[in-house]
């Protein structure tokens, strides 16, 4: 996934792909025109890359030329195609073949077919790399197509979203608003709080963490901060209802997320029915619990090394790792269950470097 302005973009075509087009493309054309010297016309700015490579495919004496087309800013999507450079002159009786990146509605292959009705060519017929046929109205025909792809919106190889993106070596499509919504477990060390970091950036996620949360809360002296400190002063827990409220006004205050990450909640069957039933008040859902697994010693030692820098008390002393692994044990059991039932655990190695293991949760979330 890759980030162009405020848009994320997965994988469509890969470089292999896209050469094996390219090629198929310049072989068809010169089974017709390996007889003589066509010319070639690139439509900037899109096709600098398919040109430059057809042109090493293409293994014949040949000409290239180029026009500019574009679109005014502001119009409906009729739009008008204005042409800011046109082709040269020395055409006249000449076979011409148009090299387009992409033709979709086929609003700017008309604006060039009247171009060149103008002039006295030979012939002249249409190559695109991409083609959408599901969308093409044109009346025209298009001679040769590397390949018909559907409806999406790219980007790479020559293509732009807001001029990004043409130099990528492979495309690109549109990642479509898909809310993602997941809970992280982890034992204490596991590197939740650093994965959930990194997966926040690259999907355009919340992390909302709880304990973030009620320390926010309490510090600030909000309504629900009073509300918590009141329970936690009487010695009591401090109900799911307060705990869902929190989460609430942080998931109405982040409209712009792509979903979100809750790190923390829930801890009891009943929490993790109380945020299912929250969150299909706002028409979302979990898609995927994930739960960082570790070997309990690895982790041990991986919280006594950290217990040396952080000064925490409980990452000092063995025996209190242990009680809180043997909680987390005692309350995930029962969530791990919930989960499965619905088809939304997973497990996930959490040993190995940091990025191999955010690399693992990626494909997790990359296969919902």
């Amino acid at each position: 996934m890759i980030k162009l302005h405020d848009k994320h973009f997965k994988p469509f075509l890969s470089e292999a792909q896209i050469k094996a087009a390219v090629k198929k493309v310049a072989e068809q054309v010169a089974a017709d025109y390996k007889d003589e010297t066509p010319i070639f016309v690139g439509v900037l700015n899109g096709s600098f890359m398919f040109v430059s490579d057809f042109l090493k495919e293409y293994q014949h004496p040949c000409e290239v030329s180029f026009v500019k087309l574009s679109s005014y800013q502001g119009l409906t999507s009729t739009g008008i195609v204005e042409t800011l450079l046109d082709v040269s002159e020395d055409i006249e009786g000449r076979s011409v073949i148009i090299l387009e990146d992409i033709i979709d509605t086929g609003r700017t292959l008309k604006k060039l077919i009247h171009l060149f009705s103008k002039a006295n060519v030979k012939e002249f017929k249409v190559a695109s790399l991409f083609y959408k046929s599901e969308i093409y109205n044109g009346e025209y025909t298009i001679d040769y197509i590397g390949i018909d792809i559907p409806d999406k919106f790219i980007v790479g190889y020559g293509l732009d979203y807001n001029e990004l993106g043409r130099n990528l070596k492979e495309v690109y499509q549109l990642n479509q608003k898909h809310m993602i919504n997941l809970v992280l477990f982890g034992k204490p060390g596991a590197g939740k709080g650093t994965q959930a970091d990194f997966l926040k950036d690259k999907y355009n996620l919340k992390h909302i963490s709880t304990g973030d949360l009620f320390r926010y809360n309490m510090k600030n002296d909000t309504e629900l901060g009073q509300l918590a400190k009141s329970y936690i002063n009487r010695g009591d827990l401090v109900p799911d209802e307060v705990t869902i409220k929190m989460l609430q006004d942080a998931v109405e205050k982040n409209p712009d997320a792509s979903g979100f990450i809750f790190d923390g909640f829930p801890r009891t069957t009943a929490q993790a029915e109380a945020l299912d039933a929250f969150l299909a008040t706002k028409e979302m859902k979990i898609d995927a619990t994930i739960a960082l697994e570790a070997n309990d010693e690895v982790l041990i030692k991986r919280l006594l090394e950290r217990g040396k820098v952080s000064g925490r008390s409980d990452d000092q002393d063995e025996s209190k790792i242990r009680n809180r692994f043997d909680e987390y044990n005692e309350k995930t059991a029962p969530l791990k269950d919930f989960y499965e039932a619905q088809n939304k655990f997973h497990s996930v190695n959490g040993i190995g470097a940091i990025d191999e293991i955010t690399h693992r949760l990626a494909k997790v979330i990359e296969e919902l």
